[in-house]
């Protein structure tokens, strides 16, 4: 397994009820209900997107992301012990 395939894969998957709802879950556990309109749009996005972009999509859409600053965190005055 490469590194491009160990971060595509961020262990979220969805399903999609029968009333039209788009549930979210990462590692068996739900993290996020779509209804309505985001859930078509997100549905629409997700089946035209590769499996590496719909995991990111899933990440964008629960908050379950790195931001970058995570290095930069550790390094606070607040965050040394």
């Amino acid at each position: 397994m490469a590194a491009d395939d160990a971060e595509a894969d961020l262990g979220f998957t969805y399903s999609r009820r029968m009333n039209g709802d788009v549930v979210i879950s990462r590692s068996g556990r739900v993290v996020t209900t779509l209804r309505g309109a985001p859930a078509t749009a997100f549905a629409a996005e997700v089946e035209a997107a590769s499996d590496a972009d719909a995991q990111q999509l899933m990440a964008r859409l629960t908050g379950n992301y790195k931001r970058g600053n995570e290095r930069v965190a550790r390094r606070h005055p607040r965050n040394r012990e």
